[in-house]
């Protein structure tokens, strides 16, 4: 009786994840075997192994690289030093704010802030020199994407280094291990789960990004979300927008499963 019941729980979630995530799934590998004409062809996926299609899954990669690496950097000795603070409630909510606002308008801000007419400019000429272009360029891309990324490398990293046992860092102190030591040994391998689960939730979404590449970058930035949008809105290749698809959710899989990792803690219970 009790198996039924847990049975007949579960399923909302099947009908769910069935609905919701295998079906669109299975739809976007059924159009990727489709020709502009609706005809069968695998076409597409031979398309996908050029050398077009192969140096902007490269780029893509290497864009995610960037932005993931920047990000790390920045996130984690920020949320380190955040589990030191007396307010770090406080302190993680001022940061994790920005990202309740909607991505288009933090975009179309730094449109204003690195236009010609910006601040950024307008604190140039105090100083003699000419504006400067700074939208439309590999550097404006990658930080405006760093930003927009950092609350979500932050909060896990905070949270698997708030759980870290101070203990354990003292014992190390008094045993003779350096600072640096210490980080190396005790706290970084702690707190790899966070960190993994921070390079999740920004490489990947990183890995496809489109309306950033648009806006801020031009199109000296082709990623493999851009040409998703492109093959489904200007081309109207549907198939192979899929086949794309297809590829990127087959990425995303793969690195899931490479910084997946259990928990471990660090906290004695």
């Amino acid at each position: 009786m009790q198996t039924k019941t847990s049975k007949s729980a579960l399923f909302p979630y099947v009908l769910w994840i069935a609905l919701f995530v295998i079906a669109p799934i299975a739809l976007v590998v059924y159009y990727s075997l489709l020709d502009l004409h609706g005809n069968f062809t695998l076409d597409n996926y031979k398309a996908f192994f050029t050398s077009v299609y192969l140096k902007m899954t490269l780029s893509s990669f290497w864009y995610a690289f960037l932005i993931t690496f920047f990000t790390l950097l920045i996130s984690y000795p920020t949320a380190y030093f955040l589990t030191k603070t007396k307010h770090k409630q406080l302190w993680l909510l001022l940061i994790i704010i920005p990202s309740w606002i909607n991505l288009l308008l933090k975009t179309y801000a730094f449109i204003g802030i690195f236009g010609l007419y910006g601040p950024i400019n307008a604190f140039i000429k105090v100083f003699g020199f000419d504006p400067q272009q700074m939208l439309f360029t590999d550097l404006s891309f990658v930080f405006v994407s760093v930003y927009i990324f950092i609350p979500f490398m932050i909060l896990p990293i905070f949270n698997s280094l708030d759980r870290l046992n101070p203990t354990l860092i003292y014992a190390a102190r008094d045993l003779g291990a350096s600072a640096i030591t210490t980080f190396r040994r005790v706290v970084l391998p702690l707190t790899l789960d966070g960190v993994k689960s921070g390079i999740q939730v920004v490489f990947i979404p990183a890995l496809s990004l489109f309306m950033i590449t648009r806006l801020i970058a031009g199109n000296r930035v082709i990623t493999l979300g851009t040409a998703i949008e492109q093959q489904f809105l200007v081309t109207q290749n549907w198939g192979m927008g899929s086949t794309i698809a297809v590829f990127l959710i087959l990425f995303m899989v793969i690195i899931m499963l490479i910084t997946g990792q259990k928990d471990k803690g660090g906290r004695v219970r």
